[in-house]
């Protein structure tokens, strides 16, 4: 799922004929992995068009053996780029109860190399932040408690409701949200540091040319580029 502002939210588990479609990101076939193929072009083109900023990919998973909601995210060499992308995971743990920030980890796990949140994590921006979020197949425990509450398709819809409220916390930290909005074309040069007083690692020359400059050591026209 997409929305305008270029938050792209991805389900994609197995194909019909039995491939694990989130281990072949790096090179899905048209032809086996034809919706992870046409996603992955999707995702590209709006990396390359100037228009679009994309700051987040998560891709959404059922897990079969833990409780509650939690995340995957990437490891960076960059301590500040490590710390801000904590920060969702953060603010969600607030707003929902069943998601467990302590169950939350990062890592680069070779196995998972092949996966969207590591394959588009080396692909995107400093300032793009992919992650995959795990939801229990069956239940979740409310922090402070031991009973286990029985997930329901309310439940789910429910934690679907605050992800979207933790998007609306996250930028009012820099009070994106409560600027006025004015008749001017998007573009990344008009747009402020994530946070006040920091700036995201390498946009020293703007966001634009550290697209430009990332982009460059790839061919354009290159779709199968490497992972992390």
């Amino acid at each position: 799922m997409l929305n305008p502002d270029g938050v792209y939210l991805g389900n994609y588990r197995c194909s019909l004929m039995g491939f694990d479609l989130n281990r072949h990101w790096a090179n899905p076939s048209p032809w086996a992995h034809p919706t992870l193929h046409g996603v992955k072009q999707l995702i590209i083109e709006m990396y390359n068009n100037p228009k679009i900023n994309l700051e987040f990919y998560i891709d959404i998973h059922a897990h079969s053996t833990m409780m509650n909601g939690f995340m995957y995210g990437n490891i960076f060499e960059d301590e500040e780029r490590f710390q801000r992308q904590a920060v969702l995971p953060k603010l969600l743990c607030q707003n929902a109860e069943d998601f467990s920030y302590s169950s939350t980890s990062f890592n680069r796990d070779a196995v998972k190399a092949g996966t969207g949140r590591r394959f588009l994590g080396g692909l995107l921006n400093d300032t793009s932040y992919c992650y995959t979020l795990e939801v229990s197949f069956y239940s979740y425990i409310v922090a402070g408690t031991t009973t286990a509450v029985p997930y329901t398709e309310e439940a789910y819809m429910k934690l679907g409701r605050n992800v979207a409220r933790t998007f609306l916390d996250y930028y009012r930290l820099n009070s994106l949200v409560e600027r006025p909005l004015a008749p001017t074309p998007k573009t990344r040069k008009e747009k402020e540091p994530l946070f006040k007083g920091t700036t995201p690692q390498g946009q020293g020359t703007g966001h634009v040319g550290s697209k430009l400059e990332k982009r460059s050591q790839t061919h354009p026209k290159d779709q199968s580029l490497p992972t992390q």
